[in-house]
């Protein structure tokens, strides 16, 4: 048996911190794979989950060390999310939202070490930058609350959710979707817009108390799939958060935006590798059913028949295409020295998500047909795999729109236009 993380199927050239970081994380797998049908049919993110993670430090995974966290990178988070991913994906889709808060703490010292703020502004940018990473690093759970219903076309994500001025801070109004965390989450990370303007310039970051007067939660949300990710949204009427919890600078989130390689939102293809994980999952299950179950007589695996093997055949080739196009698209995002200009890199993100999403969903469905109708009880791993990866088909944005958008970045040059506001 091998010695390998998990994740090392993804990242097969680990280094020795690499490895170490892969094997905290398998050794909460056991925990959420024995929670996962629960996960599933109660639409809930266990708690025992959130406490495994958390007592293997790995809330802290891609915290740098100095502020008390794991040090790891893209490699160790996308790794993480895969390896998670083949056990429980919707608790690897709640766990990739907080891990990608950390870029609401790293892009704003990487901007102010660029140069990119000065004096006071520095001071403020540095410190709430600070606040994130230390309470992730100290076992901390972040929901990361961008996304809204509101949908505009200037952008993928549009915030409507409003920031007005009080005394000693300011006044949060709105409705966040979805963000992964809803009711688990120690904070909540909100993105919402402040006066002054209609443009990601006026753009601000808070940290939420979820038991803050006027935080209430959305009714559950009876999806399809992912539905123990505890994805149903907050609801904010004036809540109040402290100045010293706001990042109010005006202009900071496009000067984020030129320190990000790939999207700003944060981490986004490691949100991209649980479904791949899931397609693991599933793969190696219908394999194992078509080996193990023998026509009755002959006494052959039913997978050695023609039809059986034409879909095996498939499903190595759609699993193969979404691991080789994550690989790739995690190879551009962490290389040193980058190896493509970032504009390349985002719109090959917008192709490398939905090829991944899509590839991995032909997975499930192939697995459905080679395997039988025995497999399509919703409590089954076949099942339960094809509704999560059809998550993947629309979280963020669906195939389509983001070939569009990678044509739109080639000809016109358009690449960082993620975020906008909702008038």
């Amino acid at each position: 048996m091998s010695d390998q993380p998990i994740g090392a199927a993804l990242v097969p050239d680990m280094t020795e911190d690499e490895l170490q970081r892969a094997r905290a994380v398998d050794s909460v797998l056991g925990v959420l794979a024995d929670n996962a049908l629960q996960a599933d049919q109660e639409a809930i993110l266990p708690r025992e989950n959130v406490d495994a993670i958390s007592a293997a430090g790995l809330l802290g995974i891609n915290v740098p060390k100095e502020y008390g966290g794991l040090g790891g990178g893209l490699r160790d988070t996308t790794a993480a999310t895969f390896a998670l991913g083949t056990a429980c994906p919707s608790t690897a889709l709640a766990y990739f939202f907080h891990t990608s808060a950390t870029s609401r703490g790293l892009l704003p010292m990487a901007a102010a070490d660029a140069g990119l703020f000065v004096g006071q502004e520095e001071h403020v940018v540095r410190e709430f930058g600070r606040q994130v990473l230390d309470r992730m690093a100290k076992g901390r759970w972040m929901a990361n609350f961008a996304s809204e219903s509101v949908k505009t076309s200037k952008a993928a994500i549009s915030i409507s959710t409003s920031a007005e001025p009080a005394d000693g801070g300011w006044k949060l109004s709105g409705v966040k979707a979805f963000g992964c965390g809803t009711g688990v989450a120690d904070d909540y990370l909100v993105t919402a817009k402040f006066p002054g303007g209609d443009t990601a310039d006026h753009l601000g970051v808070f940290i939420v108390d979820p038991q803050a007067e006027g935080v209430s939660e959305r009714p559950p949300w009876n999806a399809v799939g992912m539905r123990g990710s505890a994805s149903h949204g907050i609801i904010l009427d004036e809540v109040f958060v402290p100045a010293e919890l706001a990042l109010t600078v005006p202009g900071a989130f496009p000067k984020m935006l030129q320190m990000a390689r790939g999207s700003f939102v944060g981490n986004q293809i490691a949100g991209t590798s649980v479904y791949v994980g899931g397609a693991k999952t599933i793969y190696d299950f219908a394999i194992n059913h078509l080996t193990k179950t023998k026509f009755k007589d002959t006494g052959e695996s039913i997978g050695t028949a023609p039809f059986q093997q034409q879909l095996v055949g498939e499903m190595r080739m759609h699993y193969t295409n979404a691991l080789l196009w994550l690989r790739e698209q995690l190879y551009l995002e962490s290389t040193e020295p980058p190896p493509l200009p970032n504009d390349e890199v985002v719109a090959n993100w917008r192709i490398a998500k939905g090829s991944i999403a899509e590839a991995g969903f032909a997975v499930a469905s192939t697995a459905v047909k080679a395997c039988g109708t025995g497999n399509t009880v919703n409590t089954g791993v076949i099942a339960r795999g094809l509704r999560d990866m059809t998550m993947g088909l629309v979280q963020a944005f669906p195939p389509e729109r983001g070939r569009m958008e990678a044509a739109s970045f080639t000809i016109k040059g358009a690449e960082n236009r993620q975020f906008g506001t909702g008038g």
